[in-house]
């Protein structure tokens, strides 16, 4: 029936091992550490009980990894769905969680132009284009359940700003959007009826790394 309500779940991975402090984007190669994979077991035991029908992931490794956890213990596959990847960021590469400093060069600067698209990175726009698409398609893979998507810091964060009416535009260090934390869209059909957020490894955050809840990690270019 068109009425029933379905839930996708967006979920941010798990603490990165990057000891350079690299700003990996999308870059391939960068695995959960030991807690992070922790991180992920608590998310899995979140969904503990819950009608999970579909666990889809960003085709990085750090979010496959999150993902796992939650879709071995349903049973199901890991489905993985390009439009839920890391923001592209023509920083990507750079040691900006090391020295901030060097995010002031004025080689840079033409970079900060537009601060509201952003100039510097994937316009926001083109984000939300992303993740509708692939909430649209969990919502028809799991209509009548729930759907779990593992994603990325500011592709989530886009689009929850999205959907609750707010500018795309924003300070980094103030996004809800923890390590391995749930932001959840509820739908009756393909009507939005709520929001909702938790942090299932709250009591692991403390031990991430530069990290503390809710915030990015480098300063305002990062979105992992």
């Amino acid at each position: 029936m068109g009425d029933e309500l379905t839930v996708v779940h967006f979920v941010r991975h798990g603490e990165v091992d990057n000891p350079t402090g690299q700003l990996y984007g999308r870059q391939e190669g960068f695995h959960l550490t030991d807690l992070g994979r922790a991180m992920a077991d608590r998310v899995a035991e979140r969904f503990d009980g819950r009608d999970v029908r579909l666990v889809v992931s960003s085709p990085l490794e750090r979010a496959q990894e999150t993902a796992l956890p939650t879709a071995r213990r349903r049973g199901l596959p890991v489905v993985l769905d390009a439009d839920l990847i890391e923001a592209g960021n023509k920083f990507e590469g750079m040691n900006v969680n090391r020295n901030r400093l060097v995010l002031a060069h004025p080689r840079y600067w033409p970079w900060y132009a537009n601060p509201f698209k952003p100039s510097w990175g994937e316009p926001y726009a083109d984000i939300v284009e992303r993740m509708s698409s692939a909430v649209r398609r969990a919502l028809d893979l799991a209509h009548g359940g729930e759907a779990v998507l593992v994603s990325h810091q500011l592709p989530i964060w886009t689009m929850r700003s999205f959907v609750e009416g707010r500018s795309l535009a924003h300070d980094p260090r103030r996004r809800q959007c923890a390590l391995c934390s749930v932001t959840s869209l509820s739908f009756i059909g393909r009507q939005l009826i709520g929001v909702g957020y938790d942090e299932p490894a709250a009591d692991l955050l403390a031990r991430a790394k530069d990290v503390t809840p809710g915030e990015s990690r480098a300063a305002v270019h990062t979105g992992e």
